[in-house]
């Protein structure tokens, strides 16, 4: 199976489109407060905003005050998911689920994340600006931590949001020994509140995230969107090669076990995987830790991560098994200890073919190709999918780019998407009206 495959022919480069000026101007908000939200980080250079740190929060709150501003029913739990409500007056109805997330990773860029959650705003105003007699509950999530840059654990705010939350996860510290009982606490959480905050599994009703591309299909081909059909599944390991530290000037080069020789050995290796097997998964180092680094000193000990990611379960569990057997050997061979860490799995997702079915539709009504695509990244919707039927679209990004400065959009796409989205709702709204035993 192709992991980032096309299911559909398309279009041609020179393929393009027409968007109502309305959906142009309220693309255009959005982008604005897309800039707003940018302007808050960690880092004055960039924009970073991991999750419960001060720029978190101040971020939080200015979207909280749009959701506020527009009407609706808003809160902040737990966990620090901002979530605003609109309530059907609808005899037993149940929740349907709009969503993305406002944490990001270092050096991040603007719209992964954050484009869904103010897209979905967008929506929720018009609904109230047109007075819409909903025949669901809609609820809208800022997720607090989708990336797990800080502790590690990626969908903390949705796995708390679908009652899946790991107790055991509130013990782990940061890299400054904060534990995520003590972060929660200082964001005003309450860590005994933490169930309380789920959505209960008979209440779903579904969930609907747009996201940016993150891949060059579309920008390539000058598609604005896609329908997602399922999410490729991952697994995360942490790498501790252990040798022997020594005088860079005195030990002699057959005598040298050297751990960051052994890890180097490993990222190459993990990268000719990778490439040997491209159609079905893909392999990544991204972090390398040396510690006690000095340049006259034999690395004794280095920490590695290794990301492991295949719509297929089954080639994801045996590729797992191939990395970890070649990590055993380079230290096996270069007289080295290694400790392999798994630090998360998930199960590859496939999106609801009922809702799928019905945002294919919207696609082909606002005039545009139906493109279907595989992510490879992890979305929000993974966790949710335990819960809910759940689906996703893509929105074309500049050359694929993301988690880097140059992440963009252009308008027209977002335009288009904010066309699509909205057919989407009003076909789902049709959709569960004329079905009373939804």
């Amino acid at each position: 199976m192709r992991l980032y495959r096309v299911l559909t022919t398309l279009s041609t480069l020179t393929h393009s489109y027409l968007v109502d000026d309305n959906y142009t101007s309220r693309a255009e908000k959005i982008l604005r407060r897309i800039e707003a939200l940018a302007a808050i980080s960690e880092d004055p250079q960039g924009v970073t905003r991991t999750f419960g740190t001060p720029a978190f929060l101040q971020g939080s709150a200015l979207v909280k005050s749009w959701m506020d501003a527009a009407g609706l029913a808003t809160r902040v739990d737990s966990i620090g998911n901002v979530r605003g409500r609109l309530v059907s007056r609808a005899a037993g109805a149940k929740t349907f689920v709009l969503a993305s997330h406002i944490d990001t990773v270092v050096n991040a860029g603007k719209y992964d994340g954050p484009l869904g959650v103010l897209m979905g705003l967008d929506l929720l105003e018009q609904f109230i600006h047109n007075a819409v007699e909903l025949p669901f509950h809609v609820e809208l999530i800022a997720f607090s931590d989708e990336e797990g840059v800080r502790y590690h654990t990626t969908y903390l705010g949705s796995k708390v949001v679908t009652g899946s939350f790991d107790p055991g996860l509130l013990a782990r510290t940061d890299a400054h020994g904060i534990t995520l009982t003590q972060a929660i606490d200082t964001m005003g959480g309450n860590t005994q509140l933490l169930s309380a905050d789920a959505i209960p599994s008979d209440q779903w009703l579904g969930y609907f995230e747009t996201h940016i591309e993150q891949g060059p299909v579309l920008w390539e081909n000058r598609v604005p969107v896609a329908l997602v059909t399922a999410i490729a599944g991952q697994q995360r390991v942490e790498l501790t090669w252990r040798g022997m530290a020594g005088h860079a000037g005195t030990v002699p080069m057959h005598m040298r076990q050297d751990a960051l020789a052994g890890a180097a050995e490993f990222v190459l290796a993990a990268e000719q995987f990778g490439v040997a097997h491209k159609h079905e998964l893909v392999a990544t180092v991204g972090k390398l830790e040396v510690r006690h680094a000095a340049s006259n000193v034999i690395p004794g000990e280095v920490v590695c991560s290794l990301d492991l990611r295949s719509a297929d379960a089954a080639r994801l569990a045996t590729a797992y098994e191939e990395l970890q057997q070649k990590a055993q050997a380079i230290a096996q061979k270069r007289h080295l200890t290694l400790h392999w860490d798994l630090i998360q799995y998930t199960a590859p997702v496939t999106c609801a073919p009922e809702m799928n079915t019905l945002l294919a539709q919207a696609i082909q009504e606002s005039g545009h190709e139906v493109v279907r695509l595989v992510s490879g990244a992890g979305h929000d919707a993974v966790p949710v999918s335990a819960v809910s039927p759940a689906t996703m679209l893509f929105i074309r990004c500049f050359k694929g780019i993301s988690h880097n400065p140059l992440e963009n959009v252009e308008l027209a796409d977002v335009a288009a998407a904010v066309q699509v989205s909205e057919r989407f709702l009003q076909l789902l709204f049709s959709h569960y009206s004329s079905s009373p035993s939804h």
